[in-house]
């Protein structure tokens, strides 16, 4: 059945074929559907790690920026003088 997918090749050693095939034999599943699940797998984990770093950048931001305290932030709000 044709599919409308995009297809990759990927070249492997023998040994990782052997281990490939055999995990998914246990898994019960075709190579190609387990190679597809790993690979999402590793696209999970990269994503996670850039947005992981992408947050600590915005935590050191704030962390350098003057914290407003309540009555500051409400006398601006509200137009009252808060010194």
């Amino acid at each position: 059945m044709a599919t409308k997918k995009p297809r990759f090749n990927v070249t492997v050693e023998p040994h990782e074929e052997k281990f490939l095939a055999s995990l998914a034999k246990k898994e019960r599943k075709s190579v190609s559907a387990l190679i597809r699940e790993l690979a999402l797998e590793a696209l999970e984990r990269r994503e996670d790690k850039i947005l992981s770093a992408l947050a600590d950048e915005r935590l050191k931001e704030q962390e350098s920026q003057k914290a407003l305290s309540h009555e500051e932030i409400w006398g601006d709000l509200l137009g009252e003088d808060s010194e």
